[in-house]
This record gives C-alpha cells, structure tokens and sequence, in this order.
C-alpha cells in the first residue's frame, strides 16, 4: 500500500507542481458545490491519477480540485467513495492517506445523513462529535505500516474539539440552526427499517449514513485533526416514518449546502 500511495503522490506532484495544500476537504452527497467557492488553479479527474478509486455515483463529480479557499491552499474531493460500491476500506481511504502525503495538515468532512435525533429536522446542520462504527470492515485490518501511523491509534478525540466549537459560533452568528452530535456509519446502500432507525437511536445515534467513518479513523491513525459536519437529509423517525427517495435526498442536500459552504468558508479561513 505505502509504495501505491507514494507512486500516486508523485504523480500528483508532477502534475500540480509547488502547489502544497494545507486543508484537505471531502465532499458528500449533494453537497460538491463548494468548489465554486474555490479559487481553483487545478483538476485532476480521479479517471487520470494511477491507483485512485473511481466513484461510480453519477451524482459525484469524481474530480480533485485544487485552489484557495477563505485564503488557505486546500485540495478538495468532489465525490466520495463508498463500501457500498463494492471498494474495500483501504481503497475508500487511499485518498485520505494521498491528501496527508501531499501535505494537508487538517481533514474536512461532509456527508449527507438521515436524522435520529426527534430534535433534529431535515435540512439541519450537524456537526459530528463523535461516531459509532456499524460497518463491517475496519481500514486498518492487515499489517501496519509504521510509516503511516501506530498499530493501535487513539480515538478518543476522532474530531477536533476546538474545531466544533468554532463551527458551533460561526453558525450561530449567521443563525444557521446546527447541532452536534453521534453519526452512526451503516453499510447502505439501502436506507433503514423502521426497527433499524429506532436501534440506531437507543444505542445513542443522533444521525446516521453510510460514509466518514473510515475516513476519520484513517486520519486519526495518520495524525490528521478531523472536522465533520452532516447536512441532514431525511428523518429516520420510526413512528412517523415515510419513504424516502435519492432524489429527495438531493434536493435537501442542495437546499441546505449554502449553509455548510458558510461555515466551512469561515472555519477554514480561521485555521
């Protein structure tokens, strides 16, 4: 794996010169507008980097985009990759471990996710605070390379405490609602049962999706602060349950990413 990660950051070096990003971003679902944001100097289509996954979603863009943005130099991903595509958790996180060797020195989430919490309503912001891991396969399963990270990380602090907070004040001063709280990460792709969103709940679940955890362990074992916010997309209320589309999900997603765009504009104008 480490000679794969190398091959590929050299390529990328050669392809977007002294260009050294400080901030590495993902982003979700519906949510890959924030690159209009960006002062963009680069592209580079996942497709044309050697060993780099291809998202098969015809709604991420699969693009790595490079530029400034709220004065930081940043490298973004403009689609994700997901278990559910049939990518096992190295590949899904390869390009966490890439972003870390071209030198990002903190990782912004994004994710669309379906609300647990009865507090919480869709098109809601959530800042996560922590996560409970309910997929089946961990990135970090075979040997470990000393040069990535330790055999066995911390997690006590997957996201970075003082990162929330500065997110918490950024919405409330532009009245954007956001809460914090538990994502629970599930396989997919399929959504939940209603017996499904209420076991999510009870085991402390405030919202749930599909995506961000296998990222963020990968960071913490590389030693990457982590900030990860969900833009909520749907109510998984068990007694008022009702179908939900993926068209529907998009829709509330593209509705609500303003508000992400602000606070990820400030916070990372604040690091």
């Amino acid at each position: 794996m480490l000679e794969s990660i190398e091959h590929t950051t050299a390529y990328i070096k050669s392809r977007i010169g002294d260009f050294e990003p400080e901030v590495g971003i993902i982003l979700g679902t519906g949510l890959g507008k924030l690159v209009n944001e960006i002062e963009i100097e680069k592209q580079l289509m996942y497709s044309n980097i050697p060993d780099f996954p291809i998202s098969t979603l015809e709604f991420h863009a699969g693009k790595l985009i490079f530029g400034t943005l709220g004065g930081k130099k940043v490298v973004a991903m403009q689609g994700r990759l997901h278990y559910y595509e049939g990518y096992n958790m190295q590949q899904i996180t390869f390009p966490v471990r890439v972003m870390k060797m071209l030198g990002i020195k903190v990782l912004l989430v994004s994710n669309a996710s379906g609300a647990l919490n009865p507090a919480f309503k869709k098109g809601d912001l959530m800042v996560i605070e922590d996560h409970i891991n309910l997929q089946p396969h961990n990135p970090l399963i075979g040997r470990n390379e000393e040069e990535l990270g330790p055999r066995f990380p911390d997690m006590s602090e997957p996201y970075k405490l003082d990162l929330i907070q500065k997110a918490l004040d950024i919405a409330s001063a532009h009245q954007i609602t956001c809460h914090k709280g538990v994502y629970v990460a599930v396989t997919g792709p399929n959504l939940e049962t209603r017996a499904e969103y209420k076991y999510l709940r009870i085991i402390g679940g405030d919202a749930v999706g599909m995506s961000t955890v296998p990222e963020v362990i990968v960071a913490n074992h590389m030693g990457l602060p982590v900030f990860a916010i969900s833009v909520l997309t749907d109510e998984g209320f068990p007694d008022t349950l009702s179908p939900v589309s993926v068209d529907d999900i998009l829709a509330i997603a593209q509705e609500a990413e303003p508000k992400m765009t602000q606070v990820l504009k400030e916070l990372i104008a604040g690091l």
